[in-house]
Order: C-alpha cells, then structure tokens, then sequence
C-alpha cells in the first residue's frame, strides 16, 4: 500500500504542511508516526483521500465540523441514503446561508449606489456654483 509524507501531499495539493497539520489537530486526518520519536507523519490513501475530501468541503465554503461530519460518515458505508440525505441537508443549509449573504450584499450594494449618487449630485451642484442645501 503506497503511503505519503507531509511534504509530498502539501506539494500534491498546493496547501502548506501546518494546513495538513491542523487538519491532524481537528480530526480529519490521523497520519501513524514512524521514525525517532514518532516524528515523521505517514500518511495512508485513506488519509490522502480524507484531505482531498477536506479541501473540496472547504472550496463548497462548509465549516471544518460540517466537513469532519460528512467525511467521518463516510468511513462506515452502511447506509448510503442516509449519508445522502444528511449530505442534501448540509448543502441546503449553506445554500440558505450564501443566498442571505447574497440578499445583504445587494441591499449593501444599492445603499452605495445611492450615497455614490447623492454625492455626484452635491458635487454636481458646488461645481455649479449653486447651493446644494437648496
């Protein structure tokens, strides 16, 4: 079975060895030690696989406890509907929350455009030598 180093999946997906480290610290991976003192992290395929399935979660904007829940569930394939299920509800979830997110930034976006015209139509105004408080 093909094992990996940090510094070979750091490499292999473009992220530093302290991100794969603290994906070690919060349960994602769990690497075995080998060398003096354990110091040297083995990486498995499994692990390779988990890490992958991080960085995917992460790119889907899902927080590092929604990632660790899907992936951990996906360690005892008893019951793929309700993986599925669970996975839908994760999904419709974020999809709640960006779409808020993406409401808030409009109304943001229209309170700028309108201060932005307010301000062209008062330097409008000095610029005419009239009073803009008129």
């Amino acid at each position: 079975m093909p094992t990996y180093t940090i510094t070979e999946l750091a490499r292999e997906f473009d992220i530093t060895a302290r991100a794969i480290r603290f994906y070690e610290d919060q349960g994602l991976l769990s690497p075995s030690r080998e060398g003096t003192g354990g110091r040297n992290r083995v990486y498995t395929p499994r692990d390779r696989t988990r890490l992958k399935l991080t960085l995917r979660g992460k790119r889907l904007g899902l927080s590092l406890s929604e990632i660790k829940s899907l992936v951990d569930m996906y360690e005892t394939p008893k019951d793929t509907s309700a993986q599925m299920h669970r996975f839908l509800g994760v999904l419709a979830q974020h999809r709640e929350t960006l779409e808020q997110q993406r409401e808030d930034i409009e109304m943001s976006l229209a309170e700028i455009t309108a201060h932005e015209d307010e301000c062209k139509r008062l330097l409008a105004a000095i610029g005419t030598g009239s009073d803009p408080a008129a």
